[in-house]
């Protein structure tokens, strides 16, 4: 039996821009500039007591933008890396985290709510 080839992935794929935003303490964050419309729609349905809902945000905006972060010269780039660091941040680098996503929707997604 033979198996099927997959058609190879084009070398030039479509990419999003992204923004960087960098902090002496905390590190480079780089976030991309774009969201489908299914994602702005699942980040608009994000409901619940006020403060669960924020924090839902917060992590559901960084999960779907974060494409690096930086920490004293050590990328961090795999997505449940990525994640998984940042459930581990200080109130500090939470703090930093959720002012580059306000300015970060405000100045690519101004029609969404920021959290």
């Amino acid at each position: 039996m033979s198996r099927r080839k997959r058609p190879k992935k084009p070398a030039d794929k479509l990419r999003a821009p992204t923004s960087r935003y960098a902090h002496p303490e905390h590190g480079e964050l780089e976030l991309r500039g774009a969201l489908t419309p299914k994602t702005r729609a699942a980040y608009a349905e994000i409901g619940g007591v006020r403060e669960d809902a924020w924090q839902r945000r917060v992590e559901f905006l960084f999960e779907r933008l974060a494409v690096s972060w930086t920490i004293h010269d050590l990328p961090i780039t795999k997505q449940k890396e990525l994640l998984a660091r940042f459930r581990v941040a200080t109130q500090d680098e939470r703090a930093w985290i959720r002012s580059v996503l306000r300015d970060h929707l405000i100045e690519h997604f101004p029609e969404m709510q920021t959290p």
